[in-house]
């Protein structure tokens, strides 16, 4: 799950974004209005944690924009106001959902997971060919098999599955398995898909992750078989 936290109390979002990755999500931060905007047109994000109280324009105006330009991505607002009228604007502006400061980290996650689950329009499971990956128990099995990834293995076959058959570039893989804040120049990228060939289709005799000259890698629409 790849979140977008916008929040301009940098120590607060920097917090979030931990609590995140260390529950196998990614996580980039944008502390203003205008520049959550830009980052959610460039990437496609899971979700957008939102605080309501930004400089420029606020939370509820930012919310209004993401969905007038077409951003999907469910919204989680933050906000330190307990009025009904808050959460009405919020939620009328198209906001899926709210919490209150100061809120447990564990409401957080579970409140996102929960948006992630209504959001998923075919179920929890990923399959492509034999491949099939559970996005609640966060597992994968090839055929009847088990197989262990790690949190970061786990977000980009995740990313592949969720696009079978279309061409990813470095860029977009790096901006929503690790997110903007790593350094674009480093061969991250194809030190996991190596990783995940040695995990998914090595031991099997198959092929799924393809490189495509000059443009990116693909998962085959027949998951290799």
């Amino acid at each position: 799950m790849h979140v977008l936290i916008v929040e301009d109390e940098v120590k607060m979002a920097v917090l979030i974004r931990r609590g995140l990755e260390e529950h196998g999500l990614t996580a980039d931060i944008a502390t203003a209005g205008e520049q959550a905007s830009a980052m959610a047109s460039a990437a496609g994000y899971d979700a957008v944690v939102l605080d309501v109280m930004l400089p420029g324009i606020d939370g509820f105006e930012t919310c209004r924009r993401l969905r007038r330009d077409g951003i999907t991505a469910p919204v989680l607002m933050l906000t330190a106001r307990g009025a009904v009228e808050d959460r009405v604007a919020g939620l009328d502006g198209g906001a899926d959902d709210y919490l209150t400061k100061p809120f447990s980290f564990a409401e957080l996650l579970a409140r996102l997971r929960a948006l992630e689950r209504r959001g998923e329009s075919d179920g929890p499971t990923l399959e492509v060919g034999d491949l099939r990956l559970d996005r609640h128990a966060r597992q994968v099995w090839r055929g009847q098999e088990e197989i262990e990834l790690s949190a970061k293995e786990y977000a980009m076959l995740e990313l592949f599955m969720k696009n079978p058959g279309n061409v990813l570039s470095r860029l977009q893989i790096i901006e929503q398995a690790w997110g903007y804040d790593f350094e674009h120049r480093s061969n991250i990228v194809e030190v996991y898909i190596r990783y995940l060939r040695h995990k998914i289709d090595r031991p099997f005799g198959v092929s799924s992750l393809e490189t495509v000259r000059g443009a990116g890698y693909r998962m085959r629409r027949d998951g290799g078989r």
